[in-house]
């Protein structure tokens, strides 16, 4: 594989990465991936709560979360309310109710710079991938001096696909977000 297959690998998974935390940040419509970062102590070990219990919409703007084992209820509530999310767990003793409260403007926001916050941390990862590869391509001795300026704009040609993309996801979110 080579450096420029490894670095689009990377880059790649950063992009991900982004993605994925995004996915974390609530707008106003009920999603249950904003509870992806909630975990709760089952049996010793710090748990996802998804991998506990099942997660549904309901309603539009309500989330319902089923402990598969009802025992769990009160600690599930009380992992929901420490979450630092914003949202308030409703136990109504066969299942948790989570009401998704429309966002006020500060709030979207505040949540549109953190959205900017981790866009910026996603193109840091990759100028760093890029270091990494142009590094990589100088120290190679079996390239020419053209191949090695060749890959060096090839590298940076890459390192702008990826960059553009992260600001069309981030964009992407913060319309979304924004939205009423």
């Amino acid at each position: 594989m080579s450096y420029m297959d490894v670095m689009n690998e990377k880059m790649n998974k950063a992009v991900e990465a982004l993605e994925s935390n995004l996915k974390t940040i609530r707008t106003g419509r009920a999603n249950p991936t904003i509870l992806d970062r909630v975990e709760l102590e089952y049996y010793g070990s710090m748990t996802p709560l998804n991998q506990l219990s099942s997660i549904s919409v309901v309603e539009g703007r309500q989330l319902m979360v089923k402990p598969f084992d009802r025992n769990m209820l009160k600690e599930v509530e009380r992992a929901i309310a420490m979450a630092d999310l914003g949202l308030v767990p409703q136990n109504d003793g066969q299942a948790i109710r989570i009401m998704i409260p429309a966002l006020t403007e500060d709030r979207r926001k505040d949540l549109s710079k953190e959205a900017h916050k981790m866009g910026e941390d996603a193109k840091i990862a990759v100028r760093n991938i890029r270091r990494d590869a142009l590094n990589g391509a100088k120290k190679d001795n079996e390239l020419t001096e053209d191949l090695k300026k060749q890959a060096q704009e090839d590298i940076q040609k890459a390192t702008d696909k990826f960059t553009k993309k992260i600001d069309a996801i981030i964009d992407e979110k913060c319309k979304d977000i924004m939205s009423v």
